[in-house]
């Protein structure tokens, strides 16, 4: 998962602070590289780095990335890597001047790099599928405008998104795209299925129009773009550097099918992903899940409800609602800690969970807790909750996850591990509670999940659900592949790779 954000300003501007301030806002989609790159009428300026937001950039970047058109990239790696080399945006200078920033994954990758080393003629420095993504895209644009008059004389919006349709015959899997073209303008690309979310924004300075795209409206909130509207699947949109802007759909209609996770888990609250607010969706399972325990355990004496900070605290402020019992806050959160989920390594995981979390006793002696969660996928944070639950007191320790067991694994762009690394992998839910501690556990059922992210009523789409029911959206996805994926995602093999960079 990556946070992506571009940026076509007010011509003469310098526009690298905003989209610091963006990446800024982005950064819980992805905490292990950062990257801005910028444009001039003629020239690119280029920061990308392994770290945080405010490690990889100074003041000294910030004022060298000049011009008034750029792209930004948050990244945590897919596939177990780590490289300096693999930090986004990605450059070519041939044709054009082309930079992408991608946020997704592509399911055929190895044989789309193949591809284009035989039939394009054009080489890939690293492993990244958003390498292959952007040296495709160079090779469809270099092909349509050689077809027409000359390449020079050719370079409008018709041929871009010709290379665009083209770009969506050849690449499968996940991609939200942003692509600039130096001194020319700024590509808005969302796959035909809209896995990957980006939306688009505008503001006026000094009475002209400025266009904003990010991964979440919450970017075009804080740097006081006002929000426009979601990048539609299987559409392009284009802004010239003067600020003509043009789209067009660029691959035939198929399913709505966003991923679901953004709102279980990856998105900021604040933000709203296709028409739906995810704070909203959040309170929603919330309730639907306080609605599950009412009817199947009316028994269960619970004195006190408290989330995991911060992903679980608002589904776990409805459901106490909805049981009617005491919401309290129990774990105090390291706000200095990175998010757990999308640390490399198990024994990394391990540690950080007691960093992360501490415990105020009060809330625990003596009690019966439920513990809300919005999801459990390895189980070592679980685990690792209740036993501090317990060391501080409670009775009992109940469990909620606020999502169903996730059993298969995510091809398009969240690295979750291996099938056997799941705790829910091969157990039944008595298992899986014995195995954390608790004295009951209780997840989400799919059916309910879905109705609380379409908020009840969204028939526009559906979601992508395949880490809970396996069925994959885009293309084929068979045993072969999975069992190579899994083998990038291992923790051993996480360990071999962080040793190598």
């Amino acid at each position: 998962m990556c946070g992506i954000i571009g940026l076509v300003g007010l011509e003469g501007t310098r526009i690298s602070p905003t989209l610091y301030d963006g990446l800024l806002v982005l950064q819980h989609r992805g905490q292990d590289a950062a990257g801005i790159l910028t444009s001039t009428e003629s020239r690119v300026f280029h920061r990308r780095a392994n770290g945080l937001v405010r490690d990889v950039f100074q003041m000294k970047h910030i004022e060298l990335l000049q011009g008034s058109m750029g792209l930004g990239h948050v990244r945590y790696p897919t596939a177990g890597g780590s490289s300096a080399a693999e930090a986004q945006p990605f450059y070519t200078n041939s044709p054009f001047g082309l930079s992408i920033a991608h946020n997704g994954n592509l399911t055929n990758s190895e044989e789309l790099i193949n591809d284009l080393h035989r039939k394009d003629h054009r080489r890939i420095n690293t492993d990244s599928d958003s390498e292959a993504l952007l040296n495709l895209l160079a090779a469809e644009l270099q092909r349509v405008a050689s077809g027409r008059k000359g390449i020079s004389e050719s370079l409008d919006e018709d041929t871009v998104f010709q290379a665009i349709e083209r770009l969506h015959e050849r690449a499968v899997g996940s991609y939200s795209l942003l692509a600039m073209i130096t001194g020319w303008g700024l590509i808005a690309v969302r796959d035909i299925h809209g896995i990957r979310p980006l939306c688009m924004g505008s503001r006026y300075n000094d009475g002209q129009k400025e266009y904003l795209f990010a991964s979440e409206s919450v970017a075009l909130d804080v740097l006081e773009f006002q929000m426009e509207r979601d990048i539609e699947p299987g559409e392009a949109v284009i802004v010239r550097s003067n600020g003509k802007v043009s789209s067009r759909m660029c691959a035939p209609a198929a399913e709505h099918r966003p991923c679901i996770f953004e709102h279980v888990y990856f998105s900021r609250p604040d933000s709203t992903i296709d028409g739906i607010s995810v704070h909203e969706a959040r309170l929603e399972m919330g309730r639907v899940l306080g609605q599950r325990i009412l009817e199947e355990r009316p028994d269960l004496q619970i004195d006190v409800v408290v989330p995991v900070p911060d992903s679980g605290r608002i589904a776990a402020l409805e459901l106490a609602t909805t049981l009617g019992v005491q919401y309290r806050e129990g774990f105090v959160k390291n706000r200095y800690i990175g998010r757990t989920f999308i640390m490399p390594g198990q024994s990394v995981r391990k540690d950080s969970v007691r960093k992360k979390l501490n415990t105020i006793s009060n809330e625990f002696n003596g009690k019966n807790v439920l513990i809300v969660d919005d999801s459990i996928v390895r189980g070592n944070t679980s685990k690792r909750i209740v036993q501090m639950a317990r060391s501080a007191g409670a009775e009992k320790v109940f469990f909620a996850s606020c999502a169903p067991p996730v059993i298969h694994p995510n091809v398009y762009g969240i690295d979750m591990p291996a099938r056997h690394e799941y705790i829910a992998y091969n157990r039944s839910i008595d298992e899986i509670r014995s195995e954390i501690g608790a004295d009951w556990l209780i997840y989400q059922n799919l059916e309910d999940l879905v109705s609380a992210c379409t908020l009840g009523g969204n028939q526009k789409m559906t979601f992508d659900c395949s880490c809970f029911n396996g069925e994959y959206v885009a293309g084929n996805i068979d045993s072969a592949y999975l069992e190579k994926l899994e083998s990038k995602r291992k923790d051993g093999s996480k360990y071999r790779q962080q040793a190598m960079t």
